[in-house]
């Protein structure tokens, strides 16, 4: 039941070379709707992202995450196969991140729209940050109107003195206190080096991995793992999102303690109508 996230971004400046990410990644025993996601960071920088992609068995489903702001990513994928990233997901496969304060708005809808006229299941989405809410609408429009797929995601974090994002357990990420729980993961997560993670957190943090994709023992468990970060979680880990069926209600990792305090089913019922109306038709 682990979706796998490869190429994230950690503090170790090793990164696997192509044949080593092909070797650990079809290694992986999966099943439809439980793609490989290759993000970042940025992927398509890995001077080996085409022969990584071509490379994977071909019953592994690949979802990749990219800004797209190089003329020559759009080189790069024309040399995979469209039909190669592409499931059976309300979503697109391939989605970029916009980014209004850094990226240009008519080269992006121009370079997204190469891939989408070749066939290319590609969708463009944009985190909903307090201090951009007029650029995103507006550019919101444009995306709908050329008849690309947009979607908004929730600013997570916190701006200007107020804490942003709808989490799955209260306070988890607020950093006002650390305690004991259990915590198990729902994602396979792996830094460039190969390194295996127990959450986002521990990425990013540069706490110690779980184990190495390159180790040809290494065994996905299961299992919850003991965690004495509990109030310093990254929004990533506990943030309230869709299943891959699209349904609200998910978060990355499941805690277990004495003092984990869940959302209600009627507050995840307000988030559902908050989420829907920021994602509402123009």
């Amino acid at each position: 039941n682990y979706e796998s996230k490869a190429l994230k971004r950690n503090n170790h400046d090793k990164m696997l070379d192509g044949r080593q990410w092909i070797a650990s990644l079809n290694r992986i025993i999966s099943r439809s709707g439980l793609p490989v996601t290759l993000q970042g960071g940025e992927p398509l920088i890995h001077p080996d992202f085409v022969e990584i992609v071509n490379g994977v068995r071909s019953d592994i489903e690949i979802d990749i995450l990219t800004n797209l702001y190089d003329k020559g990513f759009i080189t790069k994928f024309l040399d995979i196969a469209p039909d190669r990233i592409r499931r059976d997901a309300p979503y697109s496969s391939i989605r970029v991140s916009y980014h209004p304060e850094q990226m240009n708005l008519d080269e992006l809808i121009k370079n997204v729209l190469i891939l989408k006229d070749r066939g290319y299941s590609i969708g463009v989405w944009s985190v909903f940050h307090p201090s951009q809410k007029e650029k995103i609408e507006k550019a919101k429009k444009k995306f709908l109107k050329a008849g690309i797929d947009f979607r908004l995601k929730e600013f997570l974090g916190e701006y200007e003195g107020k804490m942003y994002g709808h989490y799955r357990y209260k306070g988890a990420c607020d950093k006002k206190f650390r305690k004991d729980v259990l915590c198990k993961t729902t994602e396979l997560i792996i830094g460039p080096d190969g390194s295996v993670y127990r959450c986002t957190s521990d990425l990013y943090e540069g706490r110690d991995p779980i184990g190495s994709i390159l180790n040809p023992s290494f065994q996905i468990e299961d299992q919850f793992r003991p965690c004495d970060w509990y109030g310093h979680c990254n929004p990533c880990d506990i943030k309230l999102k869709t299943d891959r069926f699209q349904q609200l209600g998910h978060s990355s990792v499941e805690i277990k303690g004495e003092e984990v305090e869940n959302l209600s089913l009627e507050e995840v019922e307000e988030v559902k109508k908050t989420i829907a109306e920021f994602n509402r038709p123009i």
